[in-house]
């Protein structure tokens, strides 16, 4: 199977689950429009995570679903934190740029408390946008050496 965006997210407020919507916009040193994350002052412009790492929490007995985890695009088919920081990703035409591999998180946030665990913390990674584009369900997802 190859990697494949299986849902796109997003949210007005930092620190909630983010909505499922059928496509998004992605900015060029900015994210995704209309997302609380978005914004050129930092390198955390988008959030990955697998659809895999959802899975192992809905096997611990969590009914969570893409989003939940405030990612803004799930993944399937690509061991995400096993990418380097400087990884080049094609998400359908969208190039990005692994910019951090998990977060660290200092105070419990609204997912945690909705959901019971959070794995963003250890399986989420961060890219920067280096090319904008439109991304949805079922656009591919592979590593690229393309600038």
């Amino acid at each position: 199977m190859s990697a494949r965006v299986v849902s796109v997210n997003v949210s007005e407020r930092k620190g909630v689950r983010k909505k499922p919507v059928d496509e998004v916009v992605l900015k060029t040193g900015y994210g995704i429009e209309g997302d609380a994350h978005a914004s050129s002052e930092w390198h955390r412009q988008v959030s990955l995570l697998a659809l895999e790492s959802i899975r192992k929490m809905r096997e611990a007995g969590l009914d969570v679903s893409p989003g939940d985890f405030a990612e803004n695009i799930t993944t399937e088919g690509i061991d995400l934190v096993s990418l380097p920081v400087g990884t080049k990703l094609m998400i359908g035409g969208v190039l990005g740029e692994v910019s951090q591999i998990g977060k660290e998180c200092h105070a419990r946030c609204a997912i945690y408390y909705q959901a019971g665990d959070c794995v963003m913390p250890k399986e989420g990674i961060f890219i920067t946008v280096l090319r904008g584009g439109r991304v949805k369900a079922g656009d591919s997802v592979a590593v690229t050496d393309s600038v």
